[in-house]
């Protein structure tokens, strides 16, 4: 698949819950979305600062649009009883190596819902049995336990701990690094 294009999108199964393809008339709901949460985002997530009005999500979603039709990376709209909810999608996918990372986040206000477990375990099913990859990984700071606890729960494997491994605002964090290969996903 390395060179085909990103043709489908993950299917999430949760009642309530749907992966949408981000679109650019999106960019005013994701912004009051990451605005409100600007606090409790900021604590792990280094994007923030970049993310002051509407039109930088309207930039963010045309990148990530020119990134699916170049079959680089798959990013998501997480949706939750028809209210946008955050985002999930791969980093820059690695076609030589067959391997990809997952990042994402969620309105704190809908979480411990499920939502970026299943939204994850979606991500996983395409990535394995679609896209062909054989390995994902999802890197997590060693002081978000809530994020630690998605690949804990998906069974994957934690590989190390990656000393100051991100620039948050600062300050140098340390990321646990969580990973799961093809062989392991078909064994599950």
């Amino acid at each position: 698949m390395q060179n085909s294009k990103l043709v489908q999108y993950p299917k999430i199964q949760m009642d309530g819950a749907q992966l949408k393809p981000l679109e650019l008339d999106h960019a005013d709901e994701m912004f009051a979305l990451i605005d409100r949460n600007r606090f409790y985002l900021r604590e792990h997530l280094p994007w923030l600062d970049i993310s002051r009005s509407a039109e930088d999500s309207r930039g963010y979603i045309q990148m990530t649009l020119e990134q699916r039709k170049a079959s680089v990376a798959l990013v998501t709209g997480i949706w939750w009883n028809g209210k946008f909810a955050g985002t999930i999608g791969t980093h820059p996918i690695d076609w030589k190596n067959q391997k990809a990372s997952l990042g994402y986040w969620i309105s704190e206000d809908l979480q411990g819902k499920g939502l970026i477990t299943s939204a994850c375990r979606a991500f996983l099913k395409y990535l394995f049995e679609i896209a062909q990859l054989n390995r994902v990984e999802i890197y997590c700071g060693t002081t978000n336990e809530k994020s630690q606890a998605v690949p804990k729960r998906l069974g994957m494997k934690h590989e190390g701990t990656l000393r100051e491994s991100e620039n948050l605002y600062g300050r140098y964090v340390d990321h646990h690094l969580y990973a799961m290969t093809a062989s392991d996903y078909r064994t599950k």
